[in-house]
Formats: structure tokens, sequence, C-alpha cells
């Protein structure tokens, strides 16, 4: 539904998958991405991509935080681009510090930063019209 456009029939879909396992990591992701590109609303993609990023961090824990936890392996890939998600609206609305704090436990699960996500935060500090894509 997403790559046909269809964002309104997208965004139903998904929230009827959460309304029945509200711990969907990939689910919530694209929560928070059509959140943006249906209606830019950043605060409702905050919270979505926040949720996401919640649940890697805590099932890191529970697998006794080991690292890295490299963006490279699939599973990974839908934590890291959540993070980078979060981390993308914190700084568009103004809360650097938790933007920075993101950033950095995502560079600290890769060091590779393959998404590129502490060069993003510095484009958006150096002129803020970097798009989160």
């Amino acid at each position: 539904m997403i790559e046909a456009g269809e964002l309104d029939v997208a965004q139903d879909e998904l929230r009827w998958l959460v309304s029945g396992c509200s711990d969907c990591v990939d689910a919530h992701f694209l929560l928070g991405e059509v959140a943006l590109a249906n209606a830019n609303d950043i605060p409702l993609a905050r919270g979505h991509f926040g949720y996401a990023y919640q649940l890697g961090l805590r099932a890191w824990g529970r697998a006794g935080e080991p690292v890295p936890v490299p963006y490279s392996q699939l599973a990974n890939r839908t934590f890291h681009q959540a993070g980078r998600g979060l981390a993308w609206c914190l700084e568009k609305l103004g809360k650097q510090t938790m933007a920075d704090e993101v950033v950095a436990t995502l560079c600290r699960l890769d060091p590779l930063d393959p998404l590129g996500t502490k060069q993003m935060l510095g484009e958006l500090r150096n002129d803020g019209s970097l798009p989160i894509v």
C-alpha cells in the first residue's frame, strides 16, 4: 500500500496490525514513515519511531547487551532505521540532547554508522533542510 501511494489505507492496516501485536517493530517504524509522508506529523512519527527504537533496546538488553549490533544483519535493520527516524524527529522538534543520545547509542551498537545518522544530524544542524530519507 505504501509503495502504491495508498498511505491512508496503509496507515489503517498498520494500526490494525499493532492493535493485535503492539510490539511489532516493523509496523511502528512504517507508521512513523507514514505519519511523515501523509501529514508531516513529526510528533506522531516521533512516537512510532521511538516505540520501535525502545522495543529494540529492550530486546538488546534482554540479550545481555552484546556489541556490535550491526545494521548489516537483516534482523537489526528496522531498529537502526527507527533510531535514525527518531533522531531526525527529535532534532526537528528542538530536542538536540535527546537526538544526540540516540545517535550515540546507534553508533555504539554499529560504529560503522551505515545509515549516516551522525552526518544527518550535522547536516540538519547546518541547514535544517535534510529530509528523513
